[in-house]
């Protein structure tokens, strides 16, 4: 299972590993590599995807320097934090308080 604090400790520019999946999504979403980050920083995983492949991974809801909710899907090895994509949460898909996807059961 990851650790947020774990995730966070690998959040710098010589540790971010980003997919091309991640690098296209970010620049048609008007996400920068700086708001990833903030997010990472500020943020809490609500969701752990403990069997995805290579290595499991997570989903982070945090926050930009704007105050901006941002979800983060990250995953994490000895020395990498791998971005796999980020996205501006919509209130359509998400509940208010953008930690449950509508129509989720808890």
């Amino acid at each position: 299972m990851l650790d947020i604090a774990d995730i966070q400790k690998l959040c710098n520019y010589k540790s971010i590993a980003i997919t091309q999946h991640a690098r296209q999504r970010l620049v048609e979403r008007g996400i920068s590599i700086k708001d990833v980050q903030d997010a990472i920083l500020s943020g809490e995983i609500i969701k752990q995807y403990e069997d995805d492949t290579p290595v499991p991974s997570c989903l982070i809801l945090g926050k930009t320097e704007q105050d901006i909710d941002v979800h983060v899907v990250a995953s994490v090895d000895d020395k990498y934090l791998f971005i796999i994509t980020a996205y501006l949460p919509s209130e359509d898909e998400w509940e208010t308080d953008l930690k449950t996807r509508k129509g989720d059961k808890q």
